[in-house]
């Protein structure tokens, strides 16, 4: 019964078309990995500069955001 369950769960394609579609998603891969790296590029100061000016964010969250961005890969990448 295993077996025959298995065999349920399997396709079979052509060896050309299974090429194509490993081809296809390791392009996929690569632009979707492109697509979600960090977009802004703006110094840190900037950045929380930015969320102060919208008036939305709290002191406390801003000298957070600050810190935060400052430890994390983004200032290695962006901050000054």
């Amino acid at each position: 019964m295993t077996n025959h369950s298995r065999i349920k769960d399997s396709i079979t394609l052509p060896k050309q078309e299974y090429l194509r579609l490993k081809q296809q998603a390791q392009a996929y891969r690569n632009m979707a990995t492109r697509v979600f790296e960090l977009p802004l590029k703006d110094p840190i100061a900037g950045v929380v500069s930015d969320f102060k000016d919208s008036g939305l964010y709290a002191d406390d969250f801003l000298v957070d955001l600050e810190d935060g961005l400052r430890k994390s890969s983004y200032a290695d990448k962006y901050g000054n």
